[in-house]
């Protein structure tokens, strides 16, 4: 299994995350499709390529091929969008909050899954990503649908672990290149 070989290559100085990463793939609350399609869409936003080539697999195993695609989609678009919302937001100039953005998210509209799905792992790259202004869009979307706060701390949990995950193995892997 993937998971136990990405655990497993985890060094012993970050046994937090190792245990960690069990409870928050493992032991997740969330329904197979918001969990595997959070795990895929945070693998691909940690740009790890050790994640993503030990998670994609047991992801795309999980996941129907259209929520396979669009949480690949979502990772996508919002590598895109959290870069011009957050550089929008931390300009100084407010002026640029007035400008129409003109980049094309069609995929957000039309996702091919639940939209609530699309969202959490919209909200949970934003996290990876650090952008503010999506995390607040997408948390108020998933909230209006009834989302609890619960679900969408779940979403971020995986999303910071997974980003620890990367950067420890990518680390480990130049330091004994």
């Amino acid at each position: 299994m993937a998971l136990d070989e990405l655990k497993s290559a985890i060094p012993d100085y970050a046994k937090d995350l190792k245990l960690n990463l069990g409870s928050v793939i493992g032991n997740s609350d969330l329904p197979q499709q918001q969990l595997w399609g959070t795990v895929l869409s945070c693998a691909i936003a940690t740009r790890s390529p050790i994640v993503l080539r030990e998670l994609e697999p047991q992801a795309k195993e999980n996941l129907s091929p259209e929520a396979y695609t669009a949480a690949k989609a979502a990772a996508a678009i919002m590598a895109m969008n959290n870069v011009y919302y957050r550089t929008r937001h931390l300009l100084s100039d407010p002026e640029y909050g007035n400008l129409r953005a003109g980049l094309r998210m069609n995929v957000i509209g039309n996702p091919g899954v639940e939209k609530v799905d699309f969202e959490l792992w919209s909200l949970a790259v934003s996290a990876i990503n650090g952008c503010g202004m999506c995390l607040d869009s997408h948390e108020q979307v998933l909230r209006k649908a009834g989302v609890s706060r619960e679900v969408i701390q779940e979403a971020f949990k995986i999303a910071s672990v997974l980003q620890a995950v990367g950067a420890t193995l990518d680390a480990e892997a130049v330091l004994n290149g």
